[in-house]
């Protein structure tokens, strides 16, 4: 059993990795909007690209605002994720071994 507990541990490790790359980049993109950057930076796209699949849909479902909140709430979202499931996942392979 003790290498589905691994399994499960290095699942738990490589989401948590994933999910503060994921905060990282939405952050770097909330901060590089206050500056109006060129939209044909290579790197700019590459934000835009990433962190646009999870930010639109918070969008649509909010009601228009003076300002874009759905950074925060995508925030709040992977806080929250890796409080809990990565947590989870991290007691569920100490239990399994």
């Amino acid at each position: 059993m003790f290498v589905m507990a691994n399994f499960v541990d290095a699942v738990a490790a490589v989401v948590n990795i994933l999910l503060t790359v994921l905060y990282w980049l939405v952050l770097i993109r909330a901060l590089i909007s206050w500056v109006n950057p060129d939209p044909y930076n290579p790197i700019v796209q590459f934000l835009t690209r990433t962190t646009e699949p999870l930010l639109e849909p918070i969008r649509r479902l909010l009601p228009p605002m003076g300002i874009d909140i759905s950074p925060i709430i995508v925030f709040f979202i992977i806080i929250f994720l890796q409080r809990f499931l990565v947590s989870s996942l991290y007691d569920l392979a100490a239990r399994l071994q």
